[in-house]
C-alpha cells in the first residue's frame, strides 16, 4: 500500500470506535468490603477514624454505620489508609514507553507501539495510577483495548494527535520531509497518529474535529516553542489568536475545552485570551500573566523537572535547562495567587524514567504540605479530567473517597499523611489497588463473601 492508502490503514489500526464508558468497570465486579480502615477522603488535612467501606457496583456504596455488606468479600484494613487512586494529567503513554530510536526504526509498525504503550499501562496501573490524561500522541487503539478488558491499564482521557503549527512543537518531520501542503504526502508522524500539522483556521478547525470523531476528551494544542522538537526555540509564540479561537470553539461546540503547550508568557496569554481553559508546562511565567489565569480561573497542569537524560543532543539539553530553571518560580507564584494547579510527569522518549512517576510526586513537597500534595495527585487532578463535561468518558466522582464515587481504591500499608514516601514505594506500600470496583492488585487479601 501507497500514499493515502497506507495512511488510512495505519490510523485505523490505530482507532478504535470510540468508548464512552468502560465496559470492564462495573459489569462483572465482586462487591467488596475493606473494614476498619482510615480513609483520606482526597480532601481532608487528616485520616478518619477506622471505619467500613463498602464497594458494590464499581462504586462506593457506603461509608460507616449501618450497611448491607452481604455477597461482599472482605479485606481487613487493620487501620491501614484507604485512599483514591493517583492520577497524572499528563502522560504519553506510547511516546514514554518508546525511545527516539525506536519511534524512528522503519520496523516500528502500529501494532508495535500500542503493544509497548500497552505494557506500560499495566505498569502504571500497578503504581497506584488509575487515571490519566493523555496529552498527544496514537492512543485511541490502546484506550479502547483498556476499556473491553483487552489490556489492563488506567482510565485514559485521550487528547489524540497533537495539532502543531508548520515548525511548531509537533512538527516531527525528519529533514527529508516535505510539506504535506505543498507536496501532498503526509509525513510519518502524522500517519502514525502521533500529530497533525495545521496552518490556518480551516486546517485547524479540520484537526480538531478529527480529534473529537475518534473520541478525544479534550484537544490539545502547541501554542509555543517546546524542548523536546528540533525547530521551535523556547521563546517563540505558536498559531495565531484567530488558530487558537477557532479550536476553542470548535472544542466547545463538543461540550468540552482546549488545553495548550506553552511556556512563555506572550505564548500563554495569547492561549487565554483566545479562551483557552488549561496550559500544560508554564514554567517561564511572570507574575503578571499568572495573576491572569487565576483571574479567568485557567488551570496550570505543571510538572517537577529532574536533570534532562546526559545523551539528549546538545541543543535539546540547553532547552530543558532553560525551562527546569523557572519550575521553582511557577510553582511558587501559582500558589500564592491561587491558581487551579494540576500536576503531571510528561516523561516522553526515555522508557527506563517510567519507574519514577511515583517518586517525582515527591518533588511536590517544595511547595505544599504532605496533605495538599496528596489532594493535588487525587481530587484536584479529577477536577481538571472533569473539565471534559459531556466528553469524560468516564462519568462520576473520581478522586474522593465518598458515597457515589468511582470505585478507584488504593490500601496502603501506613499513613502517607505523616510519611509521604509511601507513595513512591507502590510495589511494597500499596497493599490493594481497585479500579472500578475490580482488584487489580491483592486479590489473595480478599476473603470470601460474608
Amino acid at each position: 500500500m501507497t500514499g493515502n492508502r497506507l495512511m488510512w490503514a495505519l490510523i485505523a489500526s490505530l482507532v478504535a470506535a470510540p468508548a464512552t464508558q468502560a465496559a470492564e468497570s462495573a459489569e462483572g465486579a465482586e462487591a467488596t468490603l475493606f473494614r476498619q480502615v482510615r480513609v483520606f477522603d482526597g480532601v481532608s488535612a487528616r485520616l478518619s477514624s477506622p471505619t467500613d467501606v463498602l464497594v458494590r457496583d464499581g462504586r462506593i456504596a457506603a461509608i460507616g454505620g449501618a450497611m448491607d455488606a452481604s455477597g461482599a468479600r472482605v479485606i481487613e484494613g487493620q487501620g491501614r489508609t484507604l485512599m483514591p487512586g493517583l492520577i497524572d494529567v499528563h502522560v504519553h503513554l506510547t511516546f514514554s514507553a518508546l525511545s527516539e530510536a525506536d519511534l524512528m526504526s522503519p520496523d516500528l509498525t502500529p501494532a508495535k507501539a500500542e503493544a509497548a504503550a500497552a505494557a506500560e499501562a499495566e505498569r502504571m496501573l500497578l503504581r497506584g495510577f488509575t487515571s490519566v490524561r493523555d496529552m498527544g500522541g496514537p492512543i485511541f487503539g490502546l484506550k479502547a483495548g483498556i476499556d473491553s478488558g483487552r489490556y489492563r491499564g488506567p482510565r485514559v482521557w485521550p487528547s489524540g494527535a497533537t495539532i502543531s503549527q508548520t515548525s511548531g512543537h509537533g512538527d516531527f518531520r525528519h529533514p527529508h520531509e516535505q510539506s504535506r501542503r505543498f507536496f501532498g504526502k503526509p509525513s510519518r508522524a502524522e500517519q502514525l497518529g502521533a500529530t497533525f500539522i495545521a496552518d490556518g483556521r480551516d486546517e485547524v478547525l479540520t484537526a480538531t474535529r478529527e480529534n473529537l470523531r475518534f473520541g478525544a476528551s479534550q484537544i490539545k494544542l502547541m501554542a509555543g516553542g517546546g524542548s523536546s522538537s528540533a525547530y521551535d526555540p523556547i521563546d517563540v509564540t505558536q498559531y495565531l489568536p484567530e488558530e487558537l479561537s477557532a479550536a476553542v470553539a470548535a472544542a466547545e461546540d463538543w461540550g468540552t475545552y482546549v488545553t495548550v503547550h506553552a511556556y512563555t508568557p506572550r505564548a500563554v496569554r495569547r492561549a487565554v485570551e483566545a479562551g483557552v481553559k488549561s496550559v500544560e508546562h508554564g514554567q517561564l511565567l511572570d507574575e503578571e500573566t499568572i495573576r491572569l489565569m487565576a483571574e479567568r480561573g485557567v488551570w496550570l497542569s505543571l510538572q517537577n523537572l529532574a536533570a534532562p537524560p546526559a545523551n539528549d543532543p546538545p541543543e535539546r539539553l540547553a532547552k530543558k535547562m532553560e525551562v527546569r530553571k523557572g519550575s521553582d518560580q511557577a510553582w511558587a507564584l501559582a500558589k500564592k495567587h491561587g491558581v487551579k494547579l494540576a500536576w503531571g510527569t510528561d516523561f516522553l522518549f526515555h522508557p527506563e524514567m517510567n519507574a519514577n512517576q511515583n517518586s517525582y510526586i515527591l518533588k511536590l513537597t517544595q511547595w505544599f504540605t504532605p496533605a495538599e500534595t496528596l489532594k493535588m495527585v487525587t481530587h484536584d487532578n479529577a477536577r481538571l479530567l472533569a473539565l471534559s463535561g459531556p466528553r469524560n468518558p468516564y462519568p462520576g466522582d473520581l478522586g474522593v473517597v465518598k458515597t457515589g464515587a468511582l470505585a478507584d481504591l488504593i490500601l496502603v500499608d501506613g499513613d502517607p499523611i505523616a510519611d509521604l514516601s509511601l507513595v513512591a514505594q507502590p510495589g511494597k506500600a500499596f497493599l490493594v489497588i481497585m479500579k472500578g470496583g475490580n482488584i487489580v492488585k491483592g486479590e489473595a487479601l480478599a476473603a470470601s463473601p460474608r
